[in-house]
């Protein structure tokens, strides 16, 4: 005999609802989601946050800058940019502090050295990161289904005032600006802000850049006043004003930056320090000795070729790939030795870079003969930078 029971179907979400045992917070985030991509978030079943480095681990280039305030330039954390317009007079000095909220080991910092009590109107200057384009499709821009971001991060600032979010679309699709509030000084704040869909305009699926997201330091009143309401309307840094600027000695910096799909911020996603350095050397590599040496000679070297006249080669492969062929700089000459003896000094060169290898040169001072010559930096120290930043 075979009995079948049929139930009515009920709503699970009306039904947990319902219930007198209090939800939680989780549970009420995962109430409040709107759609099952939402709901897979919150579980952290799959990646989420789209930033890089947005713990501020990995500071390729140095963890500390000075003077900073009108040249454009990656400083200290890698993939967070200084920029500014208009030449305006304030100075900061950038850091990777050690400084951090609990569950985090460092914070992007900046002191103001030089403050601006009377912002221009077209001043402003910032501190920024760019996603490349291909990395945002799951946006689904320029379509009637564009999905909302939040961007979340924790921030300490030593003076109480109002700060600026831009969040500029690079494909032609305008700017969204916000402003958060510093409601205590000197305390570490967790702050949060959605931004709807853009559905008039497409993010391009290259590696160029995709979106901008970008932290106000400074902005005059052509820059800031009025937080958007919808993509292309406000001030580009919302309601920002400048007592952070104007006041010398004050201090900002943020850690656990993260971007993420829907409307709910989630907690930071953590990732290992291997990880996070591999998606920073995309876009940027550097290759370099700052160990003890034998004479002046640092042991960064290559093994070179001879080819042609008085042209020494050898092939430098990246790992992980780069974005795009790297604009390579080398911070001092070559030397040439061979049997341990030194032949001569020569100049570097780099040649036909591609993402994943680059050909390296060295012209030496006179054809020594060698067919092939160690070839060292001179000087411990020395690098070369491999740089695809967007």
């Amino acid at each position: 005999m075979v009995v079948k029971v049929s139930k009515p179907e009920i709503n699970v979400r009306e039904k947990i609802s319902e219930l007198d045992k209090p939800s939680g917070t989780a549970g009420q985030a995962m109430l409040a989601a709107e759609t099952p991509q939402e709901q897979f978030n919150l579980i952290s079943a799959g990646r989420r946050n789209i930033i890089i480095n947005g713990a501020m681990r990995v500071a390729q280039r140095g963890t500390s800058a000075t003077g900073i305030g009108t040249a454009v330039n990656y400083n200290t954390v890698d993939r967070w940019r200084f920029a500014d317009a208009s030449n305006p007079p304030a100075r900061f000095t950038q850091t990777q502090s050690t400084d951090a909220p609990d569950g985090f080991g460092f914070s992007h910092k900046f002191e103001v050295t030089t403050a601006d009590t009377s912002v221009a109107a077209d001043d402003m200057q910032y501190t920024d990161q760019f996603i490349e384009a291909q990395d945002l499709q799951v946006l689904k821009y320029g379509t009637s289904n564009a999905e909302s971001f939040t961007l979340s991060f924790y921030v300490k600032c030593s003076v109480a005032s109002t700060m600026g979010l831009r969040f500029s679309h690079e494909d032609g699709g305008g700017s969204y600006g916000v402003s958060y509030t510093i409601n205590a000084t000197n305390t570490w704040e967790r702050k949060s802000v959605t931004i709807p869909g853009n559905t008039a305009t497409a993010i391009n699926n290259d590696n160029g850049r995709g979106l901008r997201i970008a932290f106000g330091l400074s902005a005059g009143s052509d820059r800031a006043g009025t937080d958007s309401t919808a993509w292309g309307n406000g001030n580009i840094f919302g309601a920002h004003t400048n007592t952070f600027v104007g006041t010398s000695g004050a201090t900002w910096q943020i850690t656990g930056v993260q971007l993420e799909v829907g409307k709910v911020a989630t907690p930071f996603e953590h990732r290992s320090y291997g990880e996070e350095l591999a998606l920073c050397q995309r876009y940027y590599q550097v290759h370099t000795h700052n160990a003890a040496s034998t004479g002046s000679y640092s042991s960064l070297n290559f093994f070179m070729y001879k080819n042609g006249t008085n042209v020494y080669q050898a092939v430098y492969k990246f790992s992980p790939h780069m974005r795009t062929g790297p604009t390579v700089t080398f911070s001092s000459s070559a030397l040439h030795h061979k049997g341990g003896l030194r032949l001569d000094t020569g100049t570097f060169s780099a040649h036909n870079a591609k993402p994943h290898v680059v050909t390296l040169a060295s012209t030496p001072t006179i054809d020594d003969t060698s067919t092939n010559p160690l070839v060292f930096f001179d000087g411990v120290g020395a690098t070369i930078t491999f740089d695809a930043e967007l």
